[in-house]
């Protein structure tokens, strides 16, 4: 019977209370410690990506913005840009660029100007519409700004090479120009390279030379670049993204050119001149670039 009894003693499984029975919260399961943990980390984990994705797009941010060195306080109101432009387009450039020729044959009483006098008309039309669009800029200019500052680097562009930039912009410019030209003549077919005008004006003589190359690689460069660089594209780039006002004003000065064969290639140059004139700040840049582009022009013509 003892026996019997401790048997039963021996044999009986112990009785616990479920509180003796109950483990610690993170034992429950195998993976409930790495669960909570997990769960606890992650608003932080998010937090701190979300603060690295920002701060990245940030740096991406002010690299972009870095590549412009164009003052945000501009020379003139932002209220007077385009009634400014739409002046100096329908008062200056239609009349004497478009008109003038015609001015200097109804004074001459002559249907046709022989290639001489229309070179050399040609030069005074763009001196006069020159003059006139720097007194008009000067004018329109706030009065505590000298306009004469258009043509000088400022503090951040003194540290960019515009010489190199031009001389890059050139390059660039002439492989889009001859890669959009194979690409028109296949499109489109093939087109004349030469301008039987000009090139009638580069044979008549030296004066007749000597003039055409001053109207398309000194007077014409300094007044577009004065007026859709200097002008246009510092005042706009001060309201949007300088990418934007690039493109506003490359559009603007295809347009101008009032040439619908041309419109996509002098938009590109204008992209180009554009970009150059925002990395460096400089006038200088554009202007050598657009004469060069003028130069290879002529020269073309003159050989083709």
């Amino acid at each position: 019977m003892i026996l019997l009894q401790c048997a039963s003693v021996y044999l009986t499984r112990p009785k616990f209370s479920i509180e003796s029975r109950k483990l610690p919260d993170f034992f429950l399961s195998p993976n409930s410690f790495l669960r909570s943990s997990i769960f606890k980390s992650k608003p932080s984990s998010k937090a701190s990506f979300k603060r690295s994705c920002t701060q990245n797009e940030d740096a991406h941010e002010a690299s972009i913005q870095g590549f412009s060195v164009l003052a945000g306080d501009i020379p003139w109101d932002r209220g007077s840009i385009w009634s400014t432009m739409a002046f100096y387009m329908f008062c200056l450039h239609i009349p004497l660029s478009f008109g003038g020729l015609s001015v200097v044959a109804a004074i001459l009483h002559e249907p046709l100007l022989d290639p001489q006098t229309e070179a050399i008309s040609l030069l005074i039309a763009q001196i006069l519409e020159l003059i006139a669009t720097l007194l008009l800029l000067q004018w329109t200019a706030k009065p505590r700004y000298k306009f004469l500052n258009l043509f000088r680097a400022n503090k951040l562009s003194r540290e960019r090479n515009w010489l190199l930039a031009s001389v890059l912009g050139f390059g660039f410019l002439f492989l889009l120009v001859f890669l959009t030209s194979i690409l028109a003549d296949r499109l489109i077919g093939p087109k004349a390279v030469n301008n039987p005008i000009v090139k009638e004006i580069l044979l008549s003589s030296d004066i007749s030379k000597a003039a055409c190359v001053a109207v398309y690689c000194i007077v014409t460069p300094l007044l577009e670049e004065t007026v859709y660089r200097g002008f246009l594209l510092t005042s706009i780039s001060s309201t949007m993204k300088w990418q934007k006002a690039v493109f506003v004003s490359s559009v603007i000065f295809s347009a101008a050119h009032f040439s619908g064969e041309n419109f996509l290639q002098l938009s590109i140059i204008g992209c180009v001149l554009g970009c150059s004139y925002c990395w460096t700040g400089n006038l200088s840049s554009s202007i050598v670039i657009h004469s060069l582009y003028n130069a290879l022009t002529l020269m073309l013509t003159l050989l083709s």
